[in-house]
């Protein structure tokens, strides 16, 4: 097996992971949204896979992407290598400057009691919003990687 071959096979595994994890929460807030007395525990959760599995499977997938490109017959040049690499920066920086920092503010309301308030519910909102944006970035780079359109 070539370092090329095996590379992709991480990268692969790591955007299923990544990717997976990430695609769960929309269903655990929506649960947690019926059943408020779990909200606590669901949000939690969430900020355990995405602080321990999806996001540093994010960041191996970006070590491998461009590992593949330095070993490979690939260039930083080609279009849909440059978008995705684009698309990647606005992802993380709209995660790591909007999504977990509403989120950390969520379960601090939420353990203080506050979880029927205005700026829960703004939070809520606003994290559901920025989730959805997430997922089409998302979304985008998956199809570059998939279809490699020239």
């Amino acid at each position: 097996m070539s370092l090329y071959l095996f590379l992709k096979f991480l990268h692969v595994l790591l955007a299923i992971v990544a990717v997976g994890f990430n695609a769960s929460y929309g269903i655990w807030t929506a649960r947690a949204a019926k059943e408020p007395e779990h909200e606590l525990h669901t949000l939690k959760g969430i900020r355990t896979l995405d602080d321990r599995f999806a996001n540093p499977a994010y960041v191996l997938l970006l070590v491998t992407g461009v590992s593949m490109v330095l070993v490979g017959d690939l260039s930083f040049g080609t279009l849909w290598i440059s978008a995705a690499l684009g698309l990647y920066v606005v992802m993380a920086l709209v995660a790591i400057t909007i999504f977990t920092p509403a989120l950390r503010k969520q379960i601090a309301l939420v353990e203080a009691g506050e979880q029927r308030s205005d700026a829960h519910a703004a939070l809520a909102k606003r994290s559901g919003m920025v989730g959805g944006i997430l997922a089409l970035l998302v979304i985008a780079i998956v199809f570059l990687m998939v279809t490699k359109p020239v």
